[in-house]
């Protein structure tokens, strides 16, 4: 049967695909627009299943949170590129995600993939193998934190959608706990205070601090000094308190909190792609990969 211009516009419009994808797709199951989704879509899983192994370092940072402020959530969710990570409908369903981890609490990222984007929707993986299909490259759904404040509010900050923090702050009000958040973002401390430092980090910097100490000649008492001097400065620029506050850096941050009468419970700092190894291509022999695979 003629596949009427109309009818492959608006089979475009569902899909997202190019034009003599949804034509093909008309053809085969005769004009049937709903068949030809359901044709497309099996095909545009089939096309995210081959493009899962790709490297995906790029992507966004997103911040869902309560009118009330004190539940918000986090995702980061990754693409190949960041023309991709850029465009609506990637934001679009970032976005879909944080607000859905904000309402249901998933335990983890399986879990969260198994609910649906929207009410009613399609679920979170299957929207995401979507998105894959339409956009031609690998995304995924990396992680995600939630939290939920007792007492006091969760501030947040994104810079950029490349790096999102959110705060459990008790006491001060929503503008500090928004400059806490801020300076997380930029100075990206370990913890909040020396007691949460990890032992095997301070075991770690100790030793390294000894052995340079060594070398120095000095006798044993002076080294032992010298060592406790620079693991106090270690610990300061590390622990979140201790740290000068980038916004007045005469004032540590411990010192601003104080002064607000505030207590800084937990954060929590994503940046797009850290931990992720990323894959060191020619571009121009990259460009012609895809477009042997066009």
């Amino acid at each position: 049967m003629a596949i009427s211009a109309a009818l492959v516009k608006q089979l475009r419009e569902r899909t997202g695909s190019g034009m003599m994808e949804c034509k093909n797709a008309l053809v085969e199951t005769d004009g049937d627009i709903d068949a030809a989704v359901e044709l497309m879509r099996k095909r545009g899983l089939a096309s995210a299943d081959k493009k899962a192994g790709r490297v995906a370092a790029e992507g966004a940072i997103l911040v869902a949170r309560s009118d009330d402020m004190r539940q918000s959530a986090m995702v980061e969710i990754n693409s190949e590129t960041d023309f991709v990570s850029g465009g609506d409908d990637f934001k679009g369903f970032a976005q879909a995600v944080a607000e859905r981890v904000l309402a249901d609490a998933p335990a983890d990222v399986d879990a969260l993939s198994e609910l649906p984007l929207t009410d009613g929707g399609a679920s979170i993986n299957q929207a995401r193998q979507e998105l894959v299909a339409k956009v031609g490259e690998n995304i995924q759904v990396r992680r995600f934190e939630r939290f939920e404040a007792a007492n006091g509010i969760i501030a947040s900050y994104q810079h950029g959608g490349r790096i999102g923090v959110m705060v459990e702050l008790e006491g001060g009000d929503e503008t500090l706990g928004r400059d806490i958040a801020m300076h997380i973002a930029a100075s990206s401390p370990v913890c909040v205070s020396e007691n949460e430092v990890p032992a095997e980090l301070v075991e770690k910097e100790r030793g390294i601090l000894i052995a340079q100490a060594k070398d120095s000649g000095k006798p044993d008492n002076i080294i032992e000094k010298m060592i406790e001097g620079r693991m106090k400065k270690f610990l300061s620029e590390i622990t979140l308190v201790g740290q000068p506050f980038v916004k007045d850096p005469d004032i540590s941050v411990g010192k601003l909190l104080k002064d607000a009468g505030a207590t800084v419970k937990r954060f929590q700092r994503f940046e797009v792609g850290e931990g992720i190894e990323r894959k060191d291509d020619n571009f121009a022999d990259e460009v012609m990969e895809q477009v042997r695979g066009s």
